[in-house]
C-alpha cells in the first residue's frame, strides 16, 4: 500500500473492520463523573453497555477531541517510514477534531514535502463517517491512488445519508438540540424526532412521529426514497445500546432490498454522549442527503 488511512475514534468502526483495512485511528477523549477515558484503544473493546447504564442513570459525561501531540504521534510515523497520508475526519460542525488533526498535518507537509498529505471534513459522524473510510479502504484495494481516492471522497460526501432517531429526548435538549419544553412535551406524548446530517454536517431535525416504531420505520423510509441503487450497496446501522431496534430496522432493510449483509455496531461514546441511549441511525448512499 502506497499510502495509510487514517479517522479517527467517531468514525466507530468496529476493530474487525479495523484490522482488516489495517486503519490507524486518533482516539477521542470521554470523561464520566470526572474519570477520563479513551475512546479507542487498539486492540481493546470498551462495555458500552455499561456506558449506556450510566447514561441512563444520566451520570455527567463530557466529551473532548484528541490533542495535537497524539495526532502528530499517529501521523509522523507514517510519514517517516515514506508512505503517503489520507485523513478522513469528522464532521468540522460537531467538533474541533478535523481542524486539530489538518493544522498538524499542514506543518508536517512543511517537514516532508516529497509526501502527499491529504484530508478530507467528512461532514459526517458515526458509521457515517465510518461507511466513507470503509469504501475508501474498498478502492485501495483496488489499487486506486490516493488523489483517486480524495476524488471519490469529495464527490461523495453529501451522497451518504445519515439518518437516525433517539429514544430519550433528555440528552438532545442537554446539548442544545431541542428546548427543554419541546422535551417535556414530546417525552409526555411519545413524540419520537427523526433527524439527519445536513450538508453542512450539523444534526438538524426533520419530522416528529409518535411511537419508537414508527420512528425506526421512518428511517427506513428515508432510505427507499434516497437510496441509489440500494440492493448493491454497503449499509452501516449504529445503536445506543439498543440492539434489537437496530436488528429490526436491518431486517425491514434486507427484505426490502434483498441486502445480506448489514453491519450494526455500537454508537461509541463521544458521540453517545450528546445523542444518548435508543439512538439509532441509518447510514448509506444517497442522491442526496
Amino acid at each position: 500500500m502506497s499510502f495509510e488511512i487514517v479517522t479517527d475514534s467517531s468514525a466507530n468502526l468496529p476493530n474487525d473492520v479495523i484490522d482488516k483495512y489495517n486503519l490507524h485511528i486518533l482516539s477521542l477523549v470521554f470523561r464520566v463523573n470526572d474519570v477520563e477515558y479513551a475512546s479507542y484503544i487498539k486492540g481493546e473493546e470498551n462495555d458500552l453497555s455499561q456506558f449506556y447504564t450510566m447514561m441512563r442513570n444520566k451520570d455527567l459525561v463530557t466529551t473532548s477531541c484528541m490533542s495535537p501531540t497524539s495526532c502528530l504521534e499517529i501521523f509522523e510515523p507514517i510519514l517517516s517510514s515514506g508512505k503517503d497520508v489520507l485523513y478522513i475526519g469528522f464532521s468540522s460542525a460537531l467538533s474541533g477534531t478535523y481542524q486539530t488533526a489538518h493544522n498538524v498535518l499542514e506543518e508536517l507537509k512543511e517537514k516532508y514535502p516529497e509526501r502527499k498529505i491529504y484530508d478530507i471534513d467528512t461532514l459526517g459522524a458515526s458509521l457515517g463517517e465510518g461507511l466513507l473510510v470503509t469504501y475508501a479502504a474498498k478502492h485501495r484495494e483496488e489499487g486506486k491512488s490516493i488523489e483517486e481516492v480524495h476524488s471519490w471522497l469529495m464527490d461523495n460526501i453529501l451522497h451518504l445519508c445519515h439518518w437516525f432517531t433517539v429514544d430519550d429526548l433528555f440528552f438532545l435538549k442537554r446539548g442544545g438540540r431541542v428546548s427543554a419544553s419541546a422535551a417535556v412535551v414530546g417525552t409526555v406524548l411519545g413524540i419520537k424526532p427523526v433527524l439527519h446530517m445536513d450538508n453542512s454536517g450539523r444534526l438538524i431535525p426533520v419530522t416528529k412521529v409518535r411511537g419508537r416504531r414508527k420512528s425506526l420505520d421512518a428511517l427506513f423510509e428515508k432510505m427507499e426514497l434516497l437510496a441509489i441503487n440500494p440492493e448493491n450497496q454497503i449499509v452501516y446501522i449504529s445503536h445506543g445500546d439498543c440492539i434489537e431496534d437496530a436488528e429490526y430496522l436491518a431486517n425491514k432493510i434486507k427484505e426490502r432490498f434483498g441486502i445480506k449483509d448489514i453491519l450494526i455496531h455500537y454508537v461509541d461514546p463521544v458521540i453517545g454522549a450528546h445523542s444518548g441511549p435508543g439512538t439509532v441511525a441509518l447510514f448509506f448512499l444517497g442522491k442526496e442527503r
